[in-house]
């Protein structure tokens, strides 16, 4: 098992989509179905990132609305964690956290979308933005290398000073190729270098180069803009990282899209671990949650100078602004509270309980002027007028309404004798129409500890099973759910359809967040035009995509509110596994383009 993942792609909707061994997921056998074509509309648009296994690349995926399919992809960073869409969807940036394994690099990517066009045109030219601090680093030619068990002798040419026990070492061109490769070092003895290699068996061979890289890690995990010529990231940090220069990589940077450079970053006071960032309509404040110190700082988006720390409860998670700037809202995932900015006086009132800790995201919705707050770990989707200060609770006295579990076929065969368990609903994501309508919850839930999977075609120990509740927005009710979430195989263990997912370690959500982990296991969105609703399934590698709307044409079905289809999230150019199979995609954010 890598360290950090069952292979990483779990969030597509990005809404947006973002580790362990490729062979431990789960990938549904998708057979196509006959729907009825949609109502011919404009063109629009969603993206979605995936994560990979360690060390290779992630993808970026754009959904074209009206086709329901994929019409462009491209390769980013290792690690992808969030992306974001310039306001004129000219440019799609995405954060990727790759140092986190160590030997690969941290990179932000942009990419110009695909044309107005329902077929595969791919995506435009790529960008790529280096943050301070990394670099090729030092080499020296490898004069005698060798293997005694798995552990790999190195005598260098000249001793390289940035090599440490702990930081790694790439080699490269030697003449046995298992020795190449990027590792840990464990030993160093001036011109003696020492690591382990998982491959046994290698002959004694010279020549090559042997590199250390620069290697300050900086882990960027958020990206957030309001504007066309600035784009600002969030850098989660280290602290005292192996060669590198800086005390504390805990930082925000602001890219120059035109230049393809970074024009600024602002270093944080260490340990405040930013994790997600949000920038007023107007380009006047830049709000950052800190989660390592609890804090949200406001920064000029002009010089990222600090204009304000403001004290926040328990791990600040995410945050939305209201489209007049007046207001911020920020949900606290360690307390479950939701809290009210003032913007002009930088003021945060008291803040409102959403459920207690595991809060995690919050959603504003322009057309109803309303907030949706999901707690996984209460089960429950939050919603509060925002017109008023602060906001009012709808639907009940604290605006709580309960998530209803999927409704899992009874009498599959794994439930015999009650063998069967699940823990309580996990709502994640939550999408609204902007026609006002409806909005849509991304929940799931897990079989219980020691509990079989009810689905016989997951042979995992556990499963995940995900599903998208449907409410409407004016009376809070639940107006169906969508559920399964997963297509029709054409030979399904024991007559029943897929509906669960076998658990993928990355896919799991962690409190606090890091970028060993994806955010979401499901993330959701809405099209501009609310004719779509997109579902990520980080487990599955898959996108959920869900009919909106109805339309008039006799022949088929294509009912609102129910799955059209799964879109695979599209693999990256990486190795393969052993096994043959392309490695594995886990979709980790969504997000709504034009």
């Amino acid at each position: 098992m890598s360290f950090r993942r069952v292979a990483g792609v779990a969030a597509i909707a990005l809404a947006t989509w973002l580790e362990l061994s490729c062979g431990q997921v789960y990938r549904p056998v998708v057979i196509p179905i006959s729907i009825t074509p949609p109502n011919p509309a404009n063109f629009h648009a969603v993206f979605g990132i995936s994560a990979n296994v360690p060390f290779n690349p992630g993808t970026a995926l754009q959904i074209d609305v009206s086709g329901d399919s994929n019409i462009g992809v491209a390769n980013v960073g290792v690690n992808p964690t969030h992306a974001a869409i310039l306001p004129n969807n000219s440019r799609v940036f995405v954060a990727s956290a790759g140092s986190m394994f160590a030997g690969n690099t941290d990179v932000i990517t942009a990419f110009f979308p695909a044309g107005d066009s329902s077929t595969a045109g791919g995506l435009g030219t790529t960008t790529t933005f280096t943050l301070p601090g990394t670099g090729a680093g030092q080499s020296s030619s490898i004069a005698a290398i060798s293997e005694s068990g798995n552990l790999v002798t190195v005598t260098l040419s000249a001793p390289l000073s940035n090599a440490l026990a702990g930081a790694v070492i790439g080699i490269s061109s030697v003449g046995v190729s298992g020795y190449n490769g990027i590792f840990p070092i464990s030993f160093v003895n001036g011109t003696t270098i020492q690591y382990v290699d998982s491959t046994t068996g290698l002959a004694a061979s010279s020549g090559g180069i042997a590199t250390v890289p620069v290697s300050c890690s900086y882990l960027p995990d958020f990206v957030a803009t309001t504007q066309t010529n600035a784009v600002f990231v969030a850098n989660y940090g280290v602290e005292n990282g192996l060669n590198c220069n800086f005390s504390s990589t805990d930082s925000v940077a602001a890219l120059n899209p035109s230049q393809g450079t970074i024009g600024n970053i602002a270093y944080l006071p260490a340990g405040s671990h930013p994790v997600a960032m949000v920038e007023t309509p107007n380009a006047l404040n830049l709000y950052v949650l800190n989660q390592g110190n609890n804090t949200v700082s406001d920064l000029s988006p002009q010089d990222l100078s600090t204009l304000a720390t403001i004290p926040v409860g328990n791990t600040p998670a995410w945050a939305v602004v209201r489209p007049d700037n007046q207001r911020v809202y920020v949900v606290t995932q360690g307390d479950g509270q939701l809290y009210t900015i003032r913007t002009d006086t930088n003021a945060a009132g008291s803040p409102q309980s959403v459920g207690g800790a595991g809060a995690n995201f919050v959603l504003y919705d322009k057309t109803l002027n309303r907030l949706y707050v999901t707690n996984p770990n209460a089960g429950a989707v939050y919603v509060f007028d925002a017109t008023t200060d602060p906001p009012t609770p709808m639907g009940s006295a604290t605006g709580a309404i309960s998530i209803p579990a999927p409704a899992i076929p009874a009498n599959t065969a794994p439930c015999s004798g009650g063998a069967c368990s699940y823990s309580s609903v996990m709502p994640v994501s939550v999408a609204a129409l902007p026609d006002g309508t409806r909005f849509y919850v991304a929940s799931y839930v897990t079989a219980a500890s020691g509990s079989s999977c009810p689905d016989p075609n997951v042979a995992a120990a556990g499963c995940v099973v995900p599903q998208v509740t449907v409410f409407d927005a004016g009376t809070l009710t639940v107006r169906t759910t969508v559920f399964p979430l997963l297509p029709p195989v054409a030979l399904p263990v024991g007559g029943v359809q897929p509906f669960a997912l076998a658990p993928a370690a990355f896919c799991t959500p962690v409190i606090p967040y890091t970028p060993a982990s994806s955010r979401f296991r499901m993330s959701a969105v809405a099209a501009v035009d609310s004719s779509r609703v997109y579902a990520s399934m980080c487990d599955g590698g898959s996108v959920a995509i869900v009919a909106a709307t109805t339309n008039t044409i006799a022949t088929g079905v294509n009912a609102a509110d129910t799955l059209v289809t799964d879109l695979p999230a599209p693999f990256s150019a990486a190795t393969a596994p052993p096994s043959g199979e392309p490695p594995p995609q886990n979709p980790v954010f969504l997000l709504t383009g034009q």
